[in-house]
């Protein structure tokens, strides 16, 4: 005869290893969960940086165009194979210009060039009284081509994960480089703005 004590025993200690496997497979759910969220999480700040690069660069194409007289004012990057000089991140100069426009127009250009500068450090939002408000590493650039005619006005930051580099899609893609650590985590947007000659 078979003692049930010893068949109660075993059938409970088999719906303990039910439940242990259940829990195994509940944990690798969560995690999965979890690493679509990370991921999502991710997508969408980069999404943020993207937005709020092309503002600050229709700001910056705006202020331009609302101070036509004094344009070559806003030139600051002038080796455009390094794209540099800048402002935003890291800047810390005073831009100036006296070669174009009026006194007044001038410095118009400055205040607008410091006001890009505040702006793509963050200063549009602050934390504790840190400025919090723009992408990681923000810079600006603009350049003049003389030859066209033409303004190109750039926006870089620092996304979080790789992609490509901005330079083997258009080489004329230079503001940050080379500031990011990897090229392929540097994100830009550009514009290129044409000044009519109304004379």
């Amino acid at each position: 005869m078979v003692d049930s004590h010893s068949k109660r025993s075993h059938s409970q200690g088999f719906s303990m290893i039910e439940v242990l496997v259940t829990l195994v497979i509940i944990m690798l759910g969560l995690l999965g969960l979890l690493g679509v969220q990370i991921r999502s999480h991710q997508a969408e700040f980069e999404s943020y940086q993207r937005s709020q690069a092309l503002i600050l660069m229709a700001d910056m194409v705006q202020r331009i165009n609302a101070n036509r007289k004094a344009a070559r004012c806003y030139e600051i990057t002038t080796d455009t194979s390094t794209g540099t000089p800048y402002v935003g991140a890291s800047y810390t100069g005073t831009p100036s210009c006296t070669a174009y426009g009026v006194a007044a127009t001038q410095a118009r250009a400055a205040a607008d060039l410091a006001a890009w500068d505040a702006l793509l450090k963050g200063a549009s939002e602050t934390e504790s009284g840190a400025s919090v408000g723009a992408m990681v590493g923000a810079r600006g650039c603009v350049s003049f081509d003389a030859v066209n005619n033409e303004f190109r006005v750039s926006v870089a930051w620092q996304g979080l994960a790789q992609t490509v580099d901005p330079t083997t899609v258009d080489a004329a893609l230079t503001c940050g480089k080379d500031l990011y650590g990897d090229e392929t985590q540097r994100r830009i947007v550009t514009q290129v703005v044409r000044i009519a000659n109304l004379l």
